[in-house]
């Protein structure tokens, strides 16, 4: 199969400006996330969707590729279906699942791009998955910048908040907190169909691309697993990152310039 790659990148985020540029260990966050991801042999090929020239100018820097795109998209799932048409047109050849990345994981392992696409290869009426990780303490939960999500028995994601999700009204109920993790595979003709689909209310008012989904009545299935990893959404993110990372034994295998 082919499945390929695309991190949606920007340099204008407002929580964050110039992020994907952040120096983590020495190196942009955005080589980071490109270079830990193409360690996966799930992938065939791998790429950086901007809307900013200096990205592309770092990206094909440190070997990467980037395709441009419009610098109008609201939502980082429409600049990853513009990115697939310019590739499939550039290369000629047809993807069958794109796996979307977000630029700030940082700390992505090669193996949870695997996992997260594996559901997708196994049944062919799964359309879309997300990474869900267990959310480890009651900052994380209130914490405004995570994406909580709640889960079926299936492990269907029920709703996507950035409020704590659940809300506990009974202390003493026992219930497994996720959160998502930005590691997201669509199989190819299900991208543009949810980027043709009309953005929805939950939509616009949480910021979280997968209500949309929900929201028009298809399914998100959910794929645990147990790294610990954590996304950079502010600059004291960015901190912590680069403590964890000095001692990330996958960093030391492509960066030389620091850890």
């Amino acid at each position: 199969m082919n499945i390929v790659g695309v991190i949606p990148a920007r340099m204008s985020a407002t929580r964050f400006p110039n992020k994907p540029l952040a120096k983590i260990c020495g190196l942009p966050m955005i080589e980071h996330v490109y270079k830990r991801c193409a360690m996966s042999p799930a992938l065939s090929s791998l790429y950086i969707a901007t809307c900013d020239e200096e990205v592309v100018r770092v990206t094909e820097a440190f070997g990467g590729k980037a395709v441009m795109t419009k610098d109008t998209h609201q939502r980082a799932s429409d600049r990853v279906a513009e990115a697939v048409e310019k590739i499939e047109a550039s290369t000629g050849k047809r993807i069958d699942i794109v796996v979307m990345i977000q630029g700030d994981e940082p700390m992505v392992f090669p193996e949870m791009l695997d996992m997260a696409v594996a559901p997708i290869v196994r049944e062919k009426d799964i359309f879309v998955t997300n990474l869900a990780a267990k959310i480890t303490s009651s900052e994380e939960h209130e914490d405004f910048n995570c994406i909580k999500v709640v889960v079926d028995r299936q492990f269907n994601a029920l709703y996507f908040s950035r409020k704590a999700i659940p809300s506990f009204k009974d202390r003493s109920a026992q219930v497994d907190l996720y959160k998502q993790v930005c590691i997201i595979p669509f199989q190819r003709d299900f991208l543009y169909k949810y980027s043709a689909l009309e953005p929805t209310p939950l939509e616009k008012a949480e910021s979280i691309d997968m209500l949309r989904v929900l929201e028009h009545g298809y399914k998100v299935r959910m794929v645990p697993f147990d790294l610990m990893t954590y996304s950079v959404d502010t600059p004291e993110d960015l901190a912590r990152v680069e403590l964890l990372m000095r001692k990330d034994p996958l960093n030391a295998k492509y960066n030389t310039k620091g850890r």
